[in-house]
Order: C-alpha cells, then structure tokens, then sequence
C-alpha cells in the first residue's frame, strides 16, 4: 500500500504482486474538509487510512518522506501531521511503514528524479497496465510510492536505485 500524504487530500494505492506483474486491488482519496480545525482534519485522515488498511490488510504501508528544505516550513508541519495519523493508522495495524523521498520515487519509475507530475501518472499506468493514467495526481503518487517500494523492497537491483 502507498500513500501520498497530505492535510487536504490523502491519496492512496493498494497493489498486489502477481508473480512478476503488479496488479491494481483499490485506488483513492481520503479527502478532510478544509475549514474543520486541525484536530478533526487529521482524525478524517486517521480514520479513512485506517478503513482501508484494515479492508485490504497490506503487508506494508509506503509512504513519502518529508524533504527537509520547504521553501514555506508551514506545509512541512501540515504534512507532518498527516504524516503522524497515516504512522499511527499503520502501527496500530501491526503493519510496517516504509519511507521514500518523492526525488528516489520518481527516479525508480520514469529514470528522472525531478519527473513531472503527467510523467509520473503515465509510469503509473504503464507499470500497472491501465487503459487511463491515474486521477487524481495525489492517487499516480501513492501508486507509484507503492510500485517503487516493491521494485527496491523485492528486488533493489531491477531498477536503477
């Protein structure tokens, strides 16, 4: 399971290895209202992750690292806060969290660390054989979190990490 966290929408994407090939299970958003307080954004968060993790049970939960040189350090707190309740969804699942900078995702799936946004949707959907990239961009995020935690947790040598 990957996730791209976020304070105002949180994407999500649950695949499954088959032999070689990656298969789509479920893939979304778990949306909190913008004008709620903090408190009740973050338990939207907590609650839609924790939903899913226990109706997919995954064997891991990827998710992307903060990056430490915000150009505005409000959106690495926001993020941050998100980041706790998607933690605290996975360990009281028992379930292991794993962490990447989005620069390493998006090396692992398109070669280039600075790929952008269209770039990144159509590794998504080429990876997982989709008829259409993947909408929104926070849902191509969380999937590709999920396949390059695969491709460097499974075989770290497949793709040039």
């Amino acid at each position: 399971m990957g996730i791209d966290p976020g304070l105002n929408t949180t994407g999500y994407g649950v695949i499954r290895a088959v032999g070689s090939d990656l298969c789509l299970i479920e893939a979304g958003i778990v949306r909190s209202k913008q004008r709620d307080s903090l408190e009740n954004r973050i338990k939207e968060i907590h609650e839609g992750v924790a939903e899913v993790i226990e109706q997919h049970e995954p064997n891991y939960l990827a998710l992307e690292q903060l990056f430490s040189h915000y150009s505005r350090p409000k959106t690495a707190i926001l993020m941050g806060h998100a980041r706790g309740v998607i933690c605290l969804a996975a360990a009281a699942a028992g379930i292991e969290v794993k962490s990447f900078e989005p620069t390493k995702v998006k090396k692992v799936m398109t070669g280039n660390g600075h790929a952008p946004k269209h770039q990144m949707q159509q590794a998504v959907r080429l990876q997982l054989g989709l008829q259409s990239v993947p909408e929104p961009a926070d849902v191509a995020d969380a999937l590709a979190i999920a396949i390059c935690s695969y491709h460097l947790s499974f075989n770290p040598l497949a793709i040039g990490s």
